[in-house]
């Protein structure tokens, strides 16, 4: 079932988020399916904390920016816009370099809520991180 009310591109996505946090930290929109969004982050100086691994922040910030996408994408823009409410996040593997993968998914996609999940894997298809992020859909 597609649950986006916009449509949009891999190349619009990536024009929006230039001189952004999200190119800054070097993510890069992967896949738009019916129902979710994908996108890669590299584990490099960018995104490592000070013991050479994969800083949690990081790791959320992909998931929020996943969803947060999503959630935007499943609203009338004219009339809505999608601010965050809450995230949260299971770091349950270590990655110290290479790419990780986010895959998010609605969980519920309401008429002022909305709550995504997402699922963060390194280049060997094992889970890194779970998140939920939760957005209210607010009157522009």
């Amino acid at each position: 079932m597609i649950v986006w009310k916009k449509q949009t591109t891999l190349e619009q996505l990536t024009e929006r988020s230039k001189n952004t946090f999200i190119e800054h930290l070097g993510i890069e929109y992967l896949e738009i399916g019916d129902d979710y969004l994908k996108a890669r982050m590299p584990v490099d100086q960018r995104t490592r904390q000070p013991a050479g691994l994969l800083h949690g922040g990081a790791s959320v910030a992909l998931a929020e920016t996943l969803g947060s996408i999503a959630a935007d994408l499943c609203v009338d823009g004219e009339k809505k816009a999608i601010v965050g409410l809450e995230i949260n996040a299971n770091h349950v593997r270590p990655v110290n370099d290479g790419w990780v993968t986010g895959v998010t998914r609605p969980i519920h996609v309401g008429s002022t809520t909305q709550v995504w999940e997402i699922r963060i894997y390194n280049e060997q298809d094992k889970l890194v991180c779970v998140s939920r992020l939760t957005v209210a859909n607010i009157d522009r």
